[in-house]
């Protein structure tokens, strides 16, 4: 089983502030900057691996227009798929993990999506587009994609998202409730990381900066509970960064330790 790494440098529908389209580009200059090896905390090396067990597809080519751009990534990933590869996507605002899903779910049925972030990305429009990396787990849920979504790092609740997880039946646990435990994982499993379900000490390099968030720690050893439970990891994807509001590259180096952690947890 291969995984493929796969770039998505999309942010048209980002809200705030235009960006995330440049993490592909930023987190790959952090994976071979030199100032880490290859080696996951489990103590897999992934530098010899390299080609054999993962390869780097590079970035999709992605048009600007909604429609368009969401056909582009779900047949990008549907192509680096197929044979039964593994998917590990990096940047693009959250909208991306909308087509990811729907390529994903073409192939696993069941799939549990386990999502860490500040936000919900639940909304059923923002400002009239339906589009934004505020909605994409709206899409995912109306569409009957995943199976179970559970949500980890949220601290940003409206009452309107409030009742579309009632509405679609999300599982969600807000940070300041959370104990730290994931809850048993079976079957197929997406994640998908919002690098600010972090607190901004520790990812600055992001669009919206919501105070109070996990540490690094706490997301790496959420990760480890996956790892070590029963499901299998057929997927991940890694959005949000935004090199631009970054601070000497630390949430880069975030985004490849995530890169390298993931990897580990998806090749076999």
């Amino acid at each position: 089983m291969i995984v493929k790494l796969l770039g998505v440098p999309y942010d048209v529908h980002s809200s705030f502030l235009r960006g995330p389209a440049a993490a592909p580009q930023a987190v790959r200059d952090a994976l071979i900057c030199g100032s880490a090896n290859w080696c996951t905390e489990s103590g897999i090396d992934l530098g010899p691996l390299r080609d054999e067990r993962w390869l780097d597809l590079g970035d999709l080519d992605v048009p600007d227009e909604g429609q368009s751009a969401v056909e582009a990534i779900r047949g990008g990933v549907a192509a680096a798929m197929a044979g039964g590869s593994r998917i590990l996507s990096i940047g693009g605002d959250h909208m991306v993990t909308w087509p990811i899903m729907q390529a994903m779910s073409a192939i696993h049925d069941d799939l549990t999506v386990v999502h860490f972030d500040a936000h919900p990305d639940l909304y059923d429009e923002l400002e009239g587009d339906r589009y934004s990396h505020a909605c994409p787990f709206a899409r995912i849920m109306e569409e009957g994609r995943a199976a179970r979504l559970l949500q980890f790092g949220i601290r940003t609740m409206t009452p309107h998202q409030r009742e579309q997880a009632d509405r679609f039946d999300v599982e969600v646990h807000e940070l300041r409730d959370w104990n730290g435990q994931i809850p048993e994982l079976c079957g197929p499993v997406y994640i998908s990381i919002d690098v600010d379900a972090l607190d901004p000490a520790f990812a600055p390099g992001i669009s919206h900066n919501e105070p109070g968030g996990m540490t690094t720690r706490q997301l790496l050893d959420s990760l480890r509970q996956i790892e070590e439970g029963n499901a299998e990891v057929v997927g991940a994807d890694v959005v949000e960064i935004n090199p631009s509001r970054d601070v000497n590259d630390q949430t880069a180096m975030v985004g490849a330790k995530l890169v390298r952690e993931l990897l580990g947890m998806m090749i076999e």
